[in-house]
């Protein structure tokens, strides 16, 4: 028998793997549409083609200022690797841009490639920028190899990383592993937005099934409005390292726990792991956000948190907001965010409507541990003739049309007599700005229901 020197039969197995992950030339999934690779490095401007979809292999890297543009209707299928280190995911570095222009009836959908799709499958949309970060030094994106190319931060707070509309992301997280402790580090998930600046346009966006958190922002000043997180394995929209910007109509919506996360929140925010008072502090000024936890009194402790976690030195300010059903509280500080909370120290937490599994600990504090105690002091506060706040006895009070359905999509418009109808509040600076709508209702959707099932917000 004739044999083959080693190094030929590992070219020829190397060849035979690549040519099996290459799906160039064949039919997509679900789709008649013909099938292109995305892999490696784009360096220069390139627009796919709306005629086909797309196999993202790998990781891929924007690169060298280049500008990457979707049309409405594509579909990228990520490669599933078993290994967390070679997770598909879709980088754009500093300088460069993505365009993602989807529309309601023909989104740009990011999933699995797997026949059975599970969470974790890939890893990201990672967006690296330019704008300011709390961190001087070690900016590279957590999970993702140390180099020039995974690096973000600087002094640009209008940094434009291109512009995001009608994007669907399914099946993602597949760098983080389970239970892991982001008190010490938070590998990018779903839409990860690291230092993107004011100049990006980030509307409508949904993020389901991912294995960790949805949305991410570390650092940064980018603005977004319509964004959905669905069935996360952790936090739904989760800020660190010095973010600053404004952010109106957000649904967080969980039908069960998950077995991914140590603690999954709503909204998780902190400055930094130590804390420090490195500036920028974080902060996010958001409206009309809806947060939904699982249905019903869990009558056993799960990884299900709170539906708003303050933490370690950040500050806030969140008004006009629907949060209910989550097993651990509503809203929880800590006591380096406490204090600033109670002094009206650049935080707050106003004319928002909140529900939760055991009422006391509608506003909690951890005290410093991993504990949710119950906090009196802080109810009389937020729910005093400044931050009218009010605490409902049952998710029920709050009269939304369908909470929960057994047939897929929730309807989360008010109802008649819903006291989400009125009550809203935009004074003051933050939210008499330009960027935020005007509403007289409370929580993501008014008598509109932008996030009824359709192509683009699919709750199957």
């Amino acid at each position: 028998m004739k044999k083959i020197p080693l190094l030929t039969l590992m070219a020829l197995t190397f060849f035979a793997a690549c040519k099996k992950d290459n799906m160039s030339g064949k039919t997509g999934p679900n789709s008649s549409k013909k099938m292109d690779t995305l892999q490696g490095a784009i360096t220069a401007d390139r627009s796919l083609d709306p005629s086909k979809d797309y196999f993202l292999k790998g990781q891929v890297y924007v690169k060298n200022n280049a500008t990457l543009t979707i049309p409405a209707g594509i579909t990228v299928y990520a490669q599933v690797n078993a290994s967390r280190s070679f997770k598909s995911a879709l980088i754009i570095t500093q300088g460069s841009k993505i365009n993602i222009n989807g529309t309601i009836d023909k989104p740009v959908v990011f999933t699995s490639a797997a026949t059975n799709k599970q969470p974790g499958d890939w890893g990201a949309i990672v967006i690296l920028g330019k704008a300011p970060t709390n961190s001087a030094t070690g900016n590279n994106a957590a999970g993702l190899p140390i180099s020039a190319d995974t690096q973000y931060g600087g002094n640009v707070p209008n940094d434009n990383s291109g512009s995001i509309t009608y994007l669907r992301l399914e099946y993602t997280g597949g760098l983080n592993p389970p239970a892991e402790d982001e008190w010490s580090i938070d590998k990018v998930s779903g839409l990860a937005m690291l230092s993107v600046g004011s100049g990006t346009k980030v509307d409508n966006v949904m993020v389901k099934y991912s294995n960790d958190d949805s949305f991410q922002w570390v650092g940064g000043t980018v603005n977004a409005t319509h964004l959905i997180s669905y069935n996360a394995g952790d936090d739904d929209f989760d800020f660190d390292m010095g973010y600053q910007g404004n952010l109106q109509f957000l649904i967080g919506y969980r039908a069960h726990a998950s077995s991914q996360a140590l603690r999954a929140n709503g909204v998780e925010s902190y400055n930094d792991s130590v804390p420090t008072t490195n500036t920028p502090l974080t902060r996010p000024v958001i409206s009309n956000m809806t947060i939904i936890g699982p249905q019903g009194v869990d009558a056993a402790t799960t990884n299900v948190w709170m539906g708003v976690y303050m933490r370690k030195g950040t500050r806030l300010a969140i008004r006009n907001s629907l949060d209910a059903e989550y097993s651990k509280g509503a809203f929880m500080d800590c006591p380096r965010t406490r204090p600033v909370i109670l002094a009206d120290d650049d935080a707050e937490f106003r004319h928002n409507l909140v529900e939760t599994d055991t009422l006391d600990r509608a506003f909690a504090w951890d005290q410093g541990h991993i504990v949710a105690v119950p906090d009196p002091q802080m109810t009389t506060f937020m729910t005093n003739s400044v931050n009218m706040d009010s605490v409902l006895n049952a998710s029920a009070d709050m009269k939304l049309t369908a909470m929960y359905s057994s047939s897929g999509a929730p309807d989360l418009t008010p109802a008649s007599g819903s006291p989400a109808l009125q009550g809203a509040d935009f004074s003051g600076t933050d939210f008499s700005n330009s960027f935020f709508v005007q509403t007289s209702y409370r929580g993501a959707i008014g008598t509109n229901n932008w996030a009824a099932q359709s192509a683009w917000a699919d709750w199957k």
